[in-house]
């Protein structure tokens, strides 16, 4: 009995995909400051490149995964994933413009945010998710029009 209701907890995808960019933008953020001292060791994480890149292709995985589960049973929109993909090109061009970085990071964080929020609020508006109370919730701006 124990067991069946440990298999009956569904992840939240877009939870993970917003807390996934959350911890994206505080290593963007803090970890500079937090490792100041790791070129004086030797060790050059802060601007390494592998290391960039894999974090932008561990977030554009979950990321895609986490829409696409949306996309696919609940909403058929594609505004979400086009606002996540905005914001990892974003974060590859901060890779590739370094002089630029601190102005289009904020706008990668917000885009990504932007579309989990999003689509967390387009499934639930679609009628497949519910609220507490077991009412669906109400689109509040033009852009989660009522069907």
């Amino acid at each position: 009995m124990m067991l069946r209701k440990i298999n009956s907890r569904k992840i939240n995808y877009d939870a993970l995909g917003i807390t996934t960019s959350i911890l994206c933008a505080i290593h963007c953020a803090l970890l500079p400051l937090a490792f100041a001292s790791l070129p004086v060791l030797g060790i050059n994480i802060i601007h390494n490149t592998l290391f960039e890149y894999g974090m932008i292709g561990l977030a554009f995985a979950i990321g895609t995964f986490a829409l696409w589960h949306g996309f696919r049973r609940h909403h058929r929109r594609l505004t979400p994933w086009l606002l996540f993909s905005c914001g990892i090109g974003f974060l590859l061009a901060k890779q590739i413009w370094h002089e630029y970085e601190l102005r289009l990071l904020p706008f990668a964080v917000l885009l990504i945010i932007s579309a989990h929020i999003l689509n967390y609020r387009l499934c639930r508006v679609s009628g497949h998710g519910r609220t507490a109370g077991n009412q669906p919730l109400q689109p509040t701006s033009p852009l989660f029009p009522r069907r």
